[in-house]
Formats: C-alpha cells, structure tokens, sequence
C-alpha cells in the first residue's frame, strides 16, 4: 500500500503535468544527460544551480539538469507516478523521512553499489550524518543538506532580563527559570513570551532522541521493521509535560506550523527563545534587530545528552537509468562531496558539510569569524553519539505519523492530558503502520 502520504499530495501532480525533460539525453549530443530532480527553491536554488553550472564546465562529457519539483512531498508525489520508466529522473532529492519509503519501492540503486565499485572512501564524509542513510551496513543515499535543531534566543533580551547571554538554558529546569524571566506583560497582554516550539513533529522528534528515547520499536526501525509506535514512553512525556507546563505559566508562545510566521515573532521581539533549523541560523541572525545567540537542544534534568538527529535531505540513484547515466550520476554525487563545494554549500545556504574537510577551508574559516554561532552547530553534531535513538527512525509512514504528533501537540495547548495526547498520537501511528506493512 502507498503510503498515506502520496495520497493525500496526489492532486498536485494532477495539475503539474509530467517533466518533459527525460533521463536520456539527446539534445546534449554525446553528453551524457543526468536529470537531477529536487527541492530547493529561492536561495537555495540559486546556490545549487551554480554549484551544477560549475560542475557542467568542468565535466565536459556529462551535463546535469537540475528540475525543480515543488516542495518534497510534491517531489516525492510526482516520482511516484513515473519510478521505474523512462520519465524518472537520474537523481532524486529526498527529505529524511522518506528513506524507508525510497528503500521499499525497489526503484532505487543503492549509493553503496557505486562506492564498491569505485572503491570510494566514506571515512571522508561525516560518521554522524551518513548514519542516517546507512542501513544494514548500506550506505542508501548520498547526504546532501543535512541540518539538525538548535536552541536560538535573543541576547538583548537575555541582558534586560539579567540573565547571562553567553550562558543559554540546556536543561528543562533551566529553560523554564529563563523563560519566566524573559516573559513581559503589559497589563493584560504578553508582550514578549519566554520560549516557542513549532507545532512540527522533527522538533518533537529530536527531542525524544536527545534523550536517547526512541520513535518507533526494533531498535527505530533499525534491527527489522518498525510494527508500533514507542514515543509515549517516559522521552516523549517529559517532552509534552515541558510544553504543558510552559504553555500553563503562560511563558510559552503557540506559533503555529508556519516557519516564516515563528521566525517572524522572534525577530520582532515576540519571542525571546525558540528552537530553528540550524540551516536558518545565518537568515535569523542577519534579519534581526538584536543579537542572537545559538545553544544545544535543552534536556531534561539528570538525563545525558545524546546528540541530535539529521534533518534535511539526500540524493538517490534510480534504478531505470542505464550504467553510463548512473556513472555521470556517481561523478556528480563525488563532485557535491568535495571539500571546497560543500564549503561553499555550508557558506551560502548554512546546512552542515557532508565532507568536514570544508570546515578548513578558508572561505569557512572566515564565515565562522562573522558567525561564530554556526560552529555551535557544527559542535552539536560533534558531539552526538551514534545510537538508534540519534541515527533517526525508519518508518515508511513517517510523514503521517508527523501529523498525529502535530495534532497531539495542539491538543496541549486544549488542555489535554500530555500522556493522553500521545497515547492518541501513537494508536494513529500504529494504524498507520499496521495498514502499510
């Protein structure tokens, strides 16, 4: 069964037609053609685009196509429809939480298949990002923009509340003593709120892994397939508990599901704290009207910090390409890991370098001197143990799944019970699950 997912995304390939661009090249004479499907759009377009203008001129034999395919759902719809003919792409971009789903359909060539045969070295690409993609020992797909959460707040704000900016809460107890400090009323009115969270399940997500709890049984997917759902357990409590508490005192701010309208309440003076993408830190900092500071996700008292997921995306190989366009692929997947491509990647769109060699790089070195806070994030990768709990959950439903847990998550602020809510959450997810296995 497909998952829920496309079902619900399947009007919008009905008016977006098919692309017309194939993956068989016959317009680039004797290049090879390698149709790159993906999902950045405004800036991240740009980059990418120049990235593959640049890889075109030095690549005289191959020529990728770079077409944008809407959001990655929309993406993921439209490559449902034409997996396996001749209207597939070369390459297709995937968010995370459509690996399973991408291993599952068996329209995929293994990266792992090309690193063989090319006797590719992967020690060079960074252990705590690939983790994600590697399953049994197979390395799926090639990590491209890789982000994970982080905790940014206002400095300014820190300074007025007479809390030290250069030492952010990374404990419950802590989060919820600065938020009431940096929560302001004006009669009625609450001017300034403490702490925000986006009504969004990776956020939810990472904060059950950073504990070490898991999302779903056998080991999250990992030792064999996911058939229920755990994060209702003692991680996933203390997660909705926080946000009852916060929301109760009234220190914490509903922002919604829309990232634009929470960035916007932040960079307004709305909120003093909330958790991003560490691909927005540099966005966040440059359009704010004070200093911004970037931390670790904050945990729970007494319970050690196992690091952060990987968000973000991944490149895939199609199985209905001949040999000669996955080769001109696997040169165009080795190019992206250079050092001083992804250099540039992490410089203008601040997703992580999938090759931390980049970190060296010049062009790095002196962004960090401008913006010391996007090492913060590096740092927080760093340190992550690599454990099913941060190596992320396989599930071919996980985009559904999301949606219990935002439903949940709104259910809080309702006043419901946090273990009521998830236990809601986890029965809709083990549905799900059950449906598709």
């Amino acid at each position: 069964m497909r998952s829920v997912l496309i079902v619900l995304i399947a009007l919008v390939w009905l008016g977006a037609g098919c692309s017309s661009v194939g993956s068989n090249g016959g317009a680039a004479g004797k290049k090879t053609e390698v149709v790159f499907w993906h999902s950045m759009s405004g800036d991240l377009q740009t980059v990418l685009h120049d990235i593959v203008a640049d890889f075109n001129q030095t690549h005289s034999e191959i020529e990728v196509k770079p077409v944008f395919q809407g959001t990655y759902e929309e993406a993921l719809t439209k490559w449902n429809t034409v997996a396996g003919t001749e209207d597939a792409p070369t390459i297709m971009q995937t968010f995370e939480v459509g690996t399973k789903y991408m291993i599952d359909s068996g329209q995929i060539v293994p990266v792992q298949t090309w690193i063989d045969k090319d006797k590719y070295d992967v020690s060079q690409w960074e252990k705590n990002i690939v983790s994600y993609y590697t399953v049994d020992g197979r390395i799926y797909s090639m990590p491209f923009n890789s982000s994970t959460p982080v905790l940014i707040y206002n400095k300014d704000a820190f300074r007025e509340a007479g809390l030290d900016p250069e030492n952010p809460p990374l404990t419950y107890s802590e989060l919820k003593e600065a938020a009431k400090k940096l929560t302001k009323k004006k009669g009625n009115e609450t001017v300034q709120y403490g702490f925000s969270i986006l009504n969004y399940g990776w956020f939810f997500e990472e904060m059950v892994a950073v504990q070490g709890g898991l999302y779903v049984n056998n080991d999250n997917g990992r030792s064999g397939d996911a058939t229920k759902a755990v994060f209702n357990e003692e991680e996933g409590k203390r997660v909705f508990e926080l946000i009852r508490d916060m929301h109760r005192d009234g220190t914490f701010y509903n922002a919604g599901q829309n990232w634009d309208d929470m960035r916007a309440a932040f960079q307004a003076g709305k909120v003093a704290m909330y958790l991003d993408s560490s691909a927005g830190v540099k966005t966040v900092i440059n359009h704010s009207p004070f200093d911004v500071g970037v931390s670790y996700l904050p945990v729970p008292d007494g319970v050690e910090r196992q690091g952060v997921v990987i968000g973000g995306a991944s490149l895939w190989m199609m199985k209905g390409s001949s040999e000669e366009e996955q080769k001109a692929a696997w040169e165009f997947m080795k190019y992206l890991t250079t050092a001083p491509v992804q250099a540039e990647w992490h410089v203008r769109t601040g997703y992580f370098a999938i090759n931390p060699a980049a970190y060296k790089e010049p062009l790095v070195k002196d962004e960090w001197k401008t913006y010391p806070q996007l090492k913060v994030t590096v740092d927080q990768l760093h340190e992550t143990k690599s454990t099913p709990a941060t190596q992320g959950a396989l599930i071919t439903v996980f985009p559904e799944s999301r949606q219990h847990v935002v439903k949940a998550m709104e259910r809080l602020y309702e006043g419901v019970d946090p273990q009521e809510a998830l236990n809601k959450a986890v029965e809709e997810t083990n549905q799900a699950l059950q449906q598709e296995n």
